[in-house]
């Protein structure tokens, strides 16, 4: 869908009370003096969902995914430049996501449940354990905070699992799956126990935090503090997870072919989605981590996330080159 504040022209500002304050385009069209204390106000209702109210003419509007555009709204777009054709475009496609947010909020109101789990036999991680050195080295050199985060290994085993690592999945602090990442350069890499529709690390995400980062990869969630899908789609089952936490979620795909392809689903769900120019060799979010750190990563996720199709698609072309 279309991203309502890089439509508004001028500069936009963050109040503290949640709203976007701009100079309001409606009161020059309706007989009043030209806006110029940014009295136009946009709040957010999740991730997509809007209202706009001025706080100098009193004009109102909003919109909500999954509705048409209704004729207030379109009169405020019109007053930004969006023509009529683009905004029914927009109406359309909004319908179109009527069927999957139904099943999301549907699911959102049940609770979710996954079925407790037994780990593989292993040993928490011990930074301090001699034995122990092939994994921290490994994960240290993935900028992963092993304070932060329990990892298992079983060096003493005699087959392949000597070299795995053993990641725990939770819900609610209880164990519901795992998946082992396997560090001797065989394949397969990893070997997943992952029920239908959990995302990883949804555990970790912070009350107080407005945006959750969404990833394909484990580490690439370890390494900025986000959560994962662990496979290259979003299904219905893991939106639902998702709009538990009621966050502003930022969709970051693997920059490569499947990622790629992932951003239109990402749409299609109200998510934002980021492709940072991250330059030569730097194809995932971990990779990004290793390469400019934790917090250029973050802030570059952040300034680079868009609802705007025609952006996304002109930097996925601009990927596609490289690949």
């Amino acid at each position: 869908m279309f991203d309502i504040l890089s439509i508004i022209p001028g500069k936009k500002k963050q109040t503290s009370s949640g709203w976007t304050s701009f100079n309001a385009l409606c009161c020059s069209h309706r007989g009043h003096t030209s806006d110029r204390r940014g009295r136009g106000g946009i709040k957010f209702d999740g991730q997509t969902n809007w209202v706009m109210h001025c706080f100098n003419c009193n004009y109102s509007c909003s919109f909500t995914l999954g509705r048409t555009i209704n004729s207030k709204t379109r009169q405020f777009l019109t007053w930004c430049g969006v023509d009529n054709e683009q905004i029914q475009r927009w109406s359309l496609e909004s319908l179109q996501h009527k069927d999957i947010l139904d099943f999301i909020i549907k699911r959102k109101r049940e609770e979710i449940k996954f079925k407790t789990k037994k780990l593989p036999d292993g040993d928490l991680l011990d930074k301090n354990n001699l034995q122990h050195k092939f994994f921290v080295d490994y994960l240290q050199k993935r900028k992963v905070n092993l304070d932060k985060y329990e990892f298992y290994v079983n060096p003493n085993n005699k087959n392949r699992t000597q070299y795995g690592i053993i990641v725990p999945y939770t819900y609610k602090n209880k164990i519901v799956g795992n998946t082992t990442r396997f560090i001797d350069n065989k394949i397969p890499k990893f070997i997943n126990d992952q029920q239908s529709g959990y995302v990883f690390n949804i555990d970790n995400q912070n009350n107080d935090w407005t945006v959750c980062i969404l990833v394909e990869g484990i580490f690439d969630a370890i390494s900025i503090d986000g959560v994962a899908t662990m496979h290259d789609d979003i299904s219905n089952e893991q939106a639902s997870v998702l709009a538990q936490l009621n966050k502003k979620i930022i969709f970051v795909p693997d920059q490569d072919k499947t990622g790629l392809k992932v951003t239109d689903r990402a749409l299609e769900l109200g998510y934002h989605v980021s492709l940072p120019e991250w330059g030569n060799g730097v194809k995932d979010v971990n990779d990004a981590v290793v390469k400019y750190g934790k917090l250029s990563t973050l802030l570059s996720i952040l300034e680079h996330a868009t609802m705007s199709k025609i952006k996304i698609e002109l930097r996925k072309k601009q990927i596609a080159k490289g690949i």
